[in-house]
């Protein structure tokens, strides 16, 4: 779980979510191109954040993606991303 962690940390600290739920699917990838024997390359991620406010959804993703570059570069093959305001999750 070292690079989970590793995502937690990073997005709470860089967009503060008032949710963030990280889901591990590498055991989906098995075998693709990009996944690691190891686990941990494919995630799915749900943020909810004051931070997303009157930003497009690729500005979203963008602050995401930032939050996790060195990730990105070393360990993660693919991230899935739902990115919302506090407001969008409520509704």
């Amino acid at each position: 779980m070292r690079v989970q962690q590793a995502l937690r940390d990073k997005l709470m600290g860089a967009l503060a979510p008032s949710r963030l739920d990280i889901v591990d699917e590498s055991r989906m990838h098995a075998g693709h191109a990009g996944a690691r024997p190891e686990g941990e390359s494919h995630f799915r991620l749900t943020i909810v954040s004051e931070k997303f406010r009157g930003l497009t959804r690729l500005a979203r993703q963008r602050l995401v993606y930032a939050a996790v570059s060195e990730e990105m570069r070393r360990d993660v093959h693919a991230l899935a991303l739902t990115t919302l305001t506090p407001e969008e999750d409520a509704g």
